[in-house]
């Protein structure tokens, strides 16, 4: 009997296909939208940044991403949430310094270890941090707060986006170099403690320049100091905790993206690749610049360097403070 040639040409492809492995034709990544974790509430810096940077690569490569605000326990529920997911590449999350180089010495029981329990793949920048206050406060300097901390211990309080974030631990560490005391009032994201400020109900406000510099630049909020060593280009009348009379004070926090321990090799030098691509783009960079953000595109391997570093100096502030969270 005579088989057509459509047929044949069918047979002949299955039998090609029988000598391929299955591996070989495994559905390419990603294949479905790809879940970027944000351990904070939507609103703030690490939620812009996210945002930003999943959008640019969205336009350049056609993946999908979806954004999901895991707030809670100062970053740590996100984190976990991530860590403790399939090593597949669907599951990413945006760690930054507070999360991932403070809370291993600040909590007793982290429930996951920043250098066993996840792969770093890109760092997306830096950015230092702002001490804010309301703009109708009495507050002009920094010389001003310490002054009035200096006459009152304790009758003035800061806000911050949680304990053991950045913005707590570089204020504890500003406390001891000008021997005063301030009280911390910690909130679960930046939204809520910014409007408390601003209302007056808390003198100052603690936090990256990404999350202040548009209530700056809408006169809500007055800077006081940066905690970066030299002025950030986005502000440069805001003078730094140095030049206000602490030499070497020094503090940025740091975003980057990373997966779950043992993500394949293969994802995680696609998503760096498509990072760093979209970090060298004009716009994004002009947008991310524009929020007080250094962008440092770079490998993986210079940023688990950069987690492995700030784990030790960090974990040294922590002790040094004597802060602790059970």
């Amino acid at each position: 009997m005579r088989i057509p040639a459509l047929t044949r040409r069918a047979l002949a492809a299955s039998a090609l296909l029988a000598l391929v492995p299955m591996g070989a034709f495994a559905q390419a990544w990603p294949a479905r939208p790809v879940r970027l974790v944000v351990p904070f509430p939507a609103g703030g810096g690490t939620d812009i940044i996210a945002r930003e940077v999943a959008n640019k690569v969205t336009g350049t490569t056609k993946w999908n991403f979806v954004i999901e605000n895991k707030p809670g326990s100062g970053g740590n529920l996100g984190i976990d949430n991530v860590a403790k997911s399939a090593a597949d590449g669907y599951s990413l999350v945006l760690g930054q310094t507070s999360n991932l180089a403070i809370n291993p010495a600040l909590y007793s029981k982290l429930p996951y270890d920043p250098l066993k329990d996840l792969t770093p793949v890109a760092l997306i920048g830096s950015s230092p941090l702002l001490m804010v206050v309301a703009a109708n406060s009495p507050f002009q300097t920094l010389g001003d707060v310490v002054a009035a901390a200096k006459a009152k211990p304790g009758t003035i309080n800061y806000a911050t986006s949680g304990n053991g974030t950045v913005a707590h631990l570089a204020t504890e560490l500003f406390q001891r170099e000008a021997n005063v005391k301030l009280t911390h009032i910690p909130y679960k994201g930046a939204s809520q403690g910014l409007n408390d400020v601003i209302g007056g109900n808390v003198e100052i406000y603690v936090s990256s320049v990404t999350t202040l510099i548009g209530y700056i630049k809408n006169g809500k909020v007055r800077p006081l100091a940066v905690t970066s060593a030299k002025r950030t280009d986005d502000l440069p009348q805001v003078p730094t905790v140095a030049e206000s009379g602490y030499k070497g004070f020094e503090a940025v926090t740091w975003f980057g993206v990373l997966g779950p321990a043992r993500l394949p090799t293969e994802v995680t030098s696609q998503l760096n690749a498509e990072v760093n691509k979209a970090l060298r783009a004009d716009d994004l960079r002009n947008k991310l610049e524009s929020q007080g953000l250094e962008l440092s595109p770079g490998t993986p391997e210079q940023f688990g360097k950069l987690i492995r570093d700030d784990l030790a100096k960090w974990g040294k502030v922590v002790k040094e403070s004597g802060a602790k969270i059970d």
